[in-house]
């Protein structure tokens, strides 16, 4: 699967809310076996409840040990369980489990995309007459009714959930080690309430379905996480105390990915890519990135370059292996920074040398003094900054711009000296990333500690978005569907 053929164009949110907003979500990173819980306490309504949260997918299932991944549950053992999971073939599956299945929802269709936020609710009402209104859920406001297993529960059937078990994210509670990785914002646990998705989201008057505020109750046993205090992620915002405990989850897993400002991030579609050389791994959030051998290694990004604007962002080395931040033009092809129908690349060569091919002629430039050490040293964020209507290419390392002269006088905010022009056509540029071996931190503007690597400075562009390292140049942007508005 390519990554998005166009900027504009994002499943599950627009980013365009005119009302509510949502400021921050919480980062699940398999590696780190995450995870949100609680016990639920006694005196739980078994035949009434609702599950809603939104979610942005990380690595697929089939990218971690083709294993499945769980997002919401509860439990007490694996013959007594209710689970929301994504299975090996990434499709969405919903059980409530009691030595049988009583409630059992397989979707026919299939959640890969890793550039989406989607909605997710659940009602569970076995008091319906009807028996598929006993169990439906919805995405993106839209009630689910294709399905390749389907089981409702009987008239009256107790769920597990809402009993004195386990309950929470993240994770197959009542076994384990089966985690979600990605990222889950505004996550409603409601008890003896049945409410759908109205409740919850609305349709703009493009048809997007975007977030709204939810304000009606939930219950005693109820809990609403939204992870808005980084020292306390589980901590619960409907007013009744039910706080869950966190396990695998960190301060820096609060970002600023969220269904009303998404953000750009590496494409995990691409790990199989053939053309790619040796497959790398993903990992926090698809903002970590180690290369898998001695060739390119490639990740596509979730947003291709816009068509028009001035865009920043900030990769930091996490190795001391060669790395690589490059654009190509067009098609990609056989992806390497020496064909294709233009790109700019950097590679490890005299300091830091600069790779141009377009319209059948190349050049190399080096443009870092090699006395100045390696700028692959770990601990080392990389520059970009792109004038797409200049068709100019600016690369800084530890905030300090070069020109192609190899001097270290480049100036995005002035708009003198880049290191090169690209003229960009009308044709899609498409960013990736890659190394060999090495390992790299990408920060779009949505985590300025680099998974926890880095103290945050708070550096935010000329909207007022984003957390960087390093101040954006003058009038340069970040990646995010909030700063559509100003292209």
């Amino acid at each position: 699967m390519p990554v998005n053929k166009d900027f504009y164009t994002l499943a599950g949110s627009s980013g365009q809310s005119t009302g509510y907003t949502i400021d921050q979500s919480i980062r699940f990173d398999v590696g780190a076996s995450p995870e949100l819980s609680r016990t639920h306490g006694t005196g739980g309504n078994t035949d009434l409840f609702t599950v809603s949260f939104w979610f942005k997918r990380g690595r697929m299932t089939t990218q971690v040990a083709n294993d499945e991944m769980h997002i919401f549950g509860a439990g007490a053992d694996t013959n007594n369980t209710f689970d929301v999971q994504f299975t090996k073939t990434d499709q969405i599956q919903i059980w409530d489990y009691h030595s049988a299945y009583s409630t059992r929802l397989l979707t026919n269709r299939l959640f890969r995309d890793p550039s989406a936020w989607y909605h997710f609710v659940f009602v569970y009402d076995s008091a319906q007459i009807t028996p598929n209104e006993r169990a439906r859920f919805y995405i993106n406001g839209i009630r689910e009714t294709s399905f390749e297993q389907e089981t409702y529960p009987s008239q009256n059937q107790d769920s597990i959930v809402g009993t004195n078990v386990t309950i929470g994210f993240g994770n197959y509670i009542s076994y384990g080690s089966k985690y979600f990785d990605g990222y889950i914002a505004e996550a409603h646990y409601l008890n003896g309430y049945g409410y759908g998705p109205e409740y919850f989201g609305e349709f703009e008057d493009n048809g997007i379905w975007i977030p709204k505020k939810y304000t009606e109750s939930y219950g005693s046993k109820g809990f609403f996480v939204d992870g808005r205090d980084s020292g306390d992620l589980g901590d619960d915002e409907s007013g009744n105390g039910n706080d869950l405990s966190t396990s695998g989850l960190a301060s820096h897993d609060q970002v600023l990915d969220t269904p009303t400002n998404n953000w750009c991030t590496i494409n995990s579609i691409y790990a199989d890519n053939a053309a790619a050389g040796n497959a790398g791994t993903l990992s926090e959030g698809n903002l970590k990135f180690v290369g898998g051998g001695s060739t390119f290694s490639v990740r596509g990004f979730t947003y291709n370059l816009p068509k028009s604007g001035k865009w920043y962002f900030e990769y930091m080395i996490g190795g001391s292996v060669d790395g690589f931040g490059y654009i190509i033009e067009g098609e990609q092809g056989s992806i390497n920074a020496s064909n294709g129908p233009g790109n700019v690349s950097v590679a490890q060569g005299g300091g830091i040398q600069y790779h141009g091919w377009r319209n059948g002629g190349n050049a190399t430039v080096n443009f870092m003094d090699g006395n100045t050490g390696s700028p692959f040293t770990a601990g080392f964020i990389h520059q970009v900054a792109i004038d797409v209507d200049g068709g100019k290419f600016y690369y800084g390392v530890k905030n300090t711009y070069y020109a192609a002269d190899t001097g270290n006088d480049g100036n995005p905010s002035a708009g003198t000296n880049h290191i090169a022009t690209f003229a960009f056509s009308t044709n899609d540029v498409v960013l990736l990333a890659g190394n060999y071996s090495g390992t790299q931190y990408w920060n779009f503007g949505q985590d300025g500690t680099f998974a926890g690597q880095q103290t945050a400075q708070g550096n935010s562009d000329a909207n007022g978005l984003g957390n960087f390292f390093y101040a954006p140049p003058t009038g340069y942007l970040a990646l995010c569907s909030s700063n559509l508005g100003a292209v």
